[in-house]
């Protein structure tokens, strides 16, 4: 859990430049892709991710502009891309604006339970950590470049002429 907003930023734009360097590298037609008929296309999988900035934090209070959960999967990679970046900026923004360090430790009703502001941003932190690891299992499926998160992926260790681990 976070202690102060600046340490939540701090994290979050970090891994929120690291979610937007996978989502631009999805195509338009790499969007319909599905692991099985009963599973997220991974179109729908990454504009989850981009939806769920909003529909977290909303139940905080917290006032921004972004997709909503309910609204429809962009036709196109690119605007899921910058519909996540914009979700990202405006949230960031409007933490600045809304919130103090204070703001942190107060509860809001999540999913059945109260949350402190601070848990309900890790688990945002987390959430899109996880839908990304899914994202790139998909993006293997659908024959993209998958590229490096923590460190290089197969493809960038091949380019510097290092031997790929199995």
């Amino acid at each position: 859990m976070y202690h102060t907003i600046e340490e939540f930023i701090n994290e979050w734009s970090h891994e929120a430049n690291l979610t937007k360097k996978l989502l631009d590298h999805l195509t338009d037609k790499s969007l319909s892709l599905k692991a099985t008929p009963e599973y997220r296309s991974l179109g729908s999988l990454a504009w989850h991710l981009v939806t769920s900035i909003h529909e977290m934090l909303s139940r905080t209070g917290l006032d921004f502009i972004a997709a909503e959960h309910d609204a429809a999967v962009p036709a196109t990679a690119n605007e899921i891309a910058d519909s996540y970046l914009t979700a990202s900026e405006n949230m960031i923004a409007a933490m600045k604006k809304q919130w103090t360090d204070q703001s942190l430790n107060e509860l809001d009703d999540m999913y059945g339970d109260k949350w402190p502001k601070s848990l309900t941003l890790s688990v945002l932190n987390s959430h899109q950590i996880h839908h990304r690891g899914q994202l790139t299992v998909l993006m293997r499926l659908a024959g993209l470049r998958v590229p490096g998160m923590y460190g290089p992926s197969r493809e960038e260790w091949a380019e510097t002429g290092m031997e790929p681990s199995n």
